[in-house]
């Protein structure tokens, strides 16, 4: 299984960081549900062109929060989410999303303002479109 994930290598985030979120975020939105098997660590890591070191930081990181399980000779498996958690967990990154762009949008000069302008244009047209 080819599991939609991208690295940009031009992002200041760590390349972990990067495959980590969007591997949460596919699991929080359902595209990765229970039970999918992950594929091996080598060979996601050569599907992404990475280090296998930093796929197998990324299975440890979401094992650790509960997203994945894994079994020996099996491999590394989606665990089951509760809703309640799943939600929980939705509504966090987007914090997170939201507060990193604020963080960085303040570091270029917007204010309180202009942010709460163009977040309502972005959410205008997003949802209009």
């Amino acid at each position: 299984m080819k599991i939609p994930v991208q690295i940009n290598e031009d992002s200041a985030e760590p390349l972990y960081r990067q495959v980590e979120n969007q591997l949460r975020s596919l699991i929080i939105g359902g595209k990765l549900q229970e039970g999918t098997l992950l594929p091996s660590i080598r060979e996601f890591a050569a599907d992404l062109k990475c280090s296998v070191i930093t796929i197998r930081r990324v299975y440890q990181d979401l094992e650790n929060e509960g997203w994945l399980r894994t079994r020996q000779g099996t491999g590394t498996f989606v665990t089951k989410v509760e809703q309640g958690q799943l939600t929980q967990m939705s509504e966090e990154n987007v914090r997170k999303i939201l507060n990193e762009a604020i963080q960085k949008s303040t570091a270029l000069g917007w204010d309180e303002q202009q942010l709460q302008q163009l977040f309502a244009e972005l959410i205008h047209q997003h949802f209009t479109t």
